[in-house]
C-alpha cells in the first residue's frame, strides 16, 4: 500500500478507470454477442438493428480508448461481412 498521498490517489483513480473500462468492454461484448445470435437466427431486420447497436458500442469504445481504432475498424468490418453474407443467402 502506498504511503505518499499522490500515490494513494493514483491507486483510487486507477481502480475507478479500470472499473469503467471493464464495464465498457462488457457492454461491447454483449452487443456483439447479441448481433451474432440474431444473425445466426437469420432475421434480417433484427440483425440490422443489432448491427447498428454493436457498431455504436464499438465506436464508443474506440473513442474512450478502450479499443484501438484499427481494432474497432476490424471488428466493424467483421460484423458488416456477417450482415452482408446473411443478406446474400
Amino acid at each position: 500500500m502506498p504511503n505518499i498521498k499522490s500515490a494513494k490517489k493514483r491507486v483510487l483513480v486507477s481502480a475507478a478507470r479500470t472499473a469503467r473500462n471493464k464495464a465498457g468492454k462488457s457492454a461491447l461484448k454483449t452487443a456483439v454477442k447479441k448481433f451474432s445470435v440474431v444473425a445466426a437466427e437469420g432475421n434480417r431486420e433484427e440483425a440490422t438493428a443489432a448491427f447498428r447497436a454493436a457498431v455504436k458500442k464499438i465506436d464508443q469504445a474506440a473513442n474512450k480508448g478502450i479499443l484501438h481504432k484499427n481494432t474497432a475498424a476490424r471488428k466493424k468490418r467483421a460484423l458488416a461481412l456477417a450482415l452482408n453474407k446473411m443478406s446474400a443467402e
